[in-house]
């Protein structure tokens, strides 16, 4: 414990100054050039900061950015824990023109800070501080996605190829108010779209079939449909439609976001959006979009994770505490398949998509020392997996 912490104190400032590079290093989601780019960086200064990895596999992600898997051989420990870090972020090229990485005492900002690039520096050197202090590692597989933003459309079939035969899953994405995330909402993205007959509205109203008139009913139903008290909320974010006020709408479209807590509110949703109807004949009601990540549980292996983290957090003289959270991550996809996973184990901060996205730089290493201790433990214990199942008997 006190090796690793010092080894961490020490490296304060190598770890600043890697976040800062990684920062300037601009990834947004939609430009593939710069993710190749940034990727390239990325993977170059992993090997520089661990050595190169004992195998490495890159996956074309078509349009999105590529899938790099580096696999590192245990150090005196056994077992395998995945970790998962997306080098995407939501800001456009060219953010750091107007927003460059600013340092005041113990806050540091930049485009991306938050939301996750401080996530994967911390985990490089919890591995680095596990080393030195002689820790028993387990196999790591590091998987980087360069899509996590717009949903994983490219990376979600790697990622559950990639994890499934690991004993845990540890996620690097930011903390939510410091807190450890143990459960995660499932999220759906439909769109819904009402169509009906034109017509003049002031000359021949009977005429012409409203499909704003549809879609407002459509609206209602699915505002109706949320159940806060039971983890599960709609919300539909965008609605447009028609094309001048004298003509009767012969389309419109509603962009739904659902969250939800369990599988049962999710079968209820499916049972809405399917039962969906239009009000008159003459018009039509269709659903498309789907469930872009499914529920992550706080199961019995990822209590004990949190477990593990709450022990290694004392040692070191602090406190970490845990929470459910309404946003999803690339852990839905881990924890639908029964593994174990332990998330937020990224910075300490706030701003997550926002101009003032922020981390603590004490956080920072405070993080990066529990990971380390967390990632020895995961090295010397029984798998968690085996655990979780033992302990659900």
């Amino acid at each position: 414990m006190s090796a690793v912490r010092t080894y961490i104190e020490d490296a304060r400032d190598a770890m600043v100054a890697d976040l800062v590079a990684y920062l300037e290093q601009e990834t947004p989601s939609d430009d593939r050039a710069a993710l190749d780019a940034g990727l390239d960086w990325v993977r170059g200064w992993v090997a520089e900061r661990l050595g190169a990895p004992d195998a490495e596999r890159i996956v074309d992600g078509g349009p999105h950015g590529d899938i790099a898997i580096l696999d590192i051989a245990a150090s005196g420990g056994a077992g395998q824990v995945a970790i998962l870090c997306h080098y995407d972020t939501v800001w456009p090229l060219g953010t750091l023109a107007g927003w460059p990485v600013s340092i005041e005492g113990d806050r540091l900002t930049g485009p991306g800070a938050f939301d996750m690039k401080s996530g994967l520096v911390q985990a490089v050197w919890a591995i680095r501080a596990a080393r030195a202090a002689g820790l028993p590692l387990p196999a790591i597989r590091l998987v980087l996605n360069g899509d996590e933003e717009i949903g994983s459309p490219a990376s979600r079939p790697v990622i559950e190829a990639e994890v499934v035969d690991c004993d845990a899953v540890l996620v690097f994405e930011a903390s939510a108010e410091g807190a450890l995330k143990t459960a995660r909402k499932g999220v759906g993205i439909f769109e819904v779209t009402a169509r009906g007959i034109e017509g003049h509205a002031g000359l021949d109203p009977e005429r012409g079939v409203s499909a704003i008139d549809e879609i407002a009913r459509v609206v209602l139903a699915l505002h109706g449909a949320s159940d806060l008290a039971a983890g599960t909320s709609v919300n539909v974010g965008t609605l447009h439609g028609g094309s001048r006020s004298n003509v009767t709408a012969g389309t419109a479209t509603a962009l739904v976001d659902v969250r939800v807590s369990d599988d049962a509110e999710r079968a209820r949703i499916d049972a809405l959006l399917a039962e969906l109807a239009p009000h008159r004949d003459g018009a039509s009601v269709e659903v498309a979009g789907g469930w872009n990540r499914p529920v992550m549980p706080r199961s019995d292996g990822t209590a004990r994770l949190f477990a593990l983290a709450e022990s290694a957090a004392e040692e070191l003289g602090t406190a970490v505490r845990e929470i459910s959270v309404g946003g999803a991550s690339d852990g839905n996809f881990a924890a639908a398949l029964g593994l174990p996973v332990l998330d937020g184990l990224g910075a300490v901060g706030d701003g997550a998509h926002a101009r003032h996205e922020w981390i603590s730089i004490d956080g920072m290493l405070e993080r990066s020392a529990i990971a380390a201790l967390v990632l020895g433990r995961l090295g010397s214990a029984e798998p968690v997996v085996e655990a979780a199942s033992a302990a659900s008997r």
